[in-house]
């Protein structure tokens, strides 16, 4: 994997990086959504593929991304596929400030050192290329705006964004109501970015330890949404369509 493109986790950090603060928004939230982009950049990178309801290592040769290698070993000492709310929703410790780093490391962020309350260290994080960044919405914006179907990448990083809560952050208030619902739908556009973004969702209803059972002749539940909306659950087709069935 060449180094000139960004991977979907970079880009996510990107989008949730308020250039006014420094800090990242749904910081909580977004450690979910990067364990998930690292899926989606993974699966597209042909290292992971669907097996069932699980996540399964197709190869384990590296990527030459650091970060992305690291999650490809850990799913390969597993062993065996692993659910991917399973995965998403184990221990993030420290993913966040890993990706703040790499980006650091890479030019597109620089750190900015500072105190709160004159007494506790911070350190807050400003975009140094402020056109990756414009780019990166205007392919949102685009998707939004004109409704032509985005490709893979853009699909899955609007998935993503909705499944973190990050449409209030790039569309706020009333006014920005539609963008969101628009982005919210972003997100049949690519089974697989779809899939896990409903596993980050998952995770953060509690849902993910519990299965999913469909009454029999009826429909499944609606599925909660975090912009305050419900998204009905639809089946879900092929192999593929399992990955986050739990």
């Amino acid at each position: 994997m060449g180094r000139s493109r960004r991977t979907i986790p970079e880009e996510l950090l990107l989008l949730a990086l308020d250039p006014a603060t420094g800090t990242t928004a749904q910081p909580q939230s977004l450690d979910l959504g990067l364990a998930g982009a690292q899926l989606v950049e993974l699966a597209l990178a042909g290292r992971i593929a669907p097996d069932g309801d699980r996540i399964a290592v197709v190869t384990a040769r590296p990527t030459g991304d650091p970060t992305l290698d690291c999650a490809l070993e850990l799913l390969r000492r597993r062993g065996a596929p692993v659910r991917a709310v399973h995965w998403i929703g184990g221990p993030r410790l420290g993913l966040r400030q890993t990706y703040l780093s790499h980006l650091e490391r890479c030019g597109m962020v620089h750190a900015v050192e500072g105190q709160m309350c004159g007494v506790l260290p911070t350190t807050r994080y400003q975009a140094t290329q402020s056109a990756i960044s414009r780019e990166i919405r205007a392919r949102l914006d685009s998707a939004i705006r004109t409704g032509v179907p985005p490709d893979p990448r853009t699909a899955a990083l609007a998935a993503l964004a909705h499944a973190v809560g990050l449409g209030k952050h790039l569309y706020p208030g009333n006014e920005g109501r539609s963008s969101r619902s628009r982005l919210r739908d972003l997100i049949r556009h690519d089974p697989m970015g779809g899939l896990v973004a409903h596993a980050v969702m998952d995770v953060q209803n509690g849902v993910a330890a519990q299965p999913r059972r469909s009454p029999a002749g009826g429909r499944q539940p609606a599925r909660a949404t975090t912009d305050g909306g419900r998204v009905p659950s639809q089946p879900r087709r092929g192999s593929m369509a399992r990955v986050v069935a739990h």
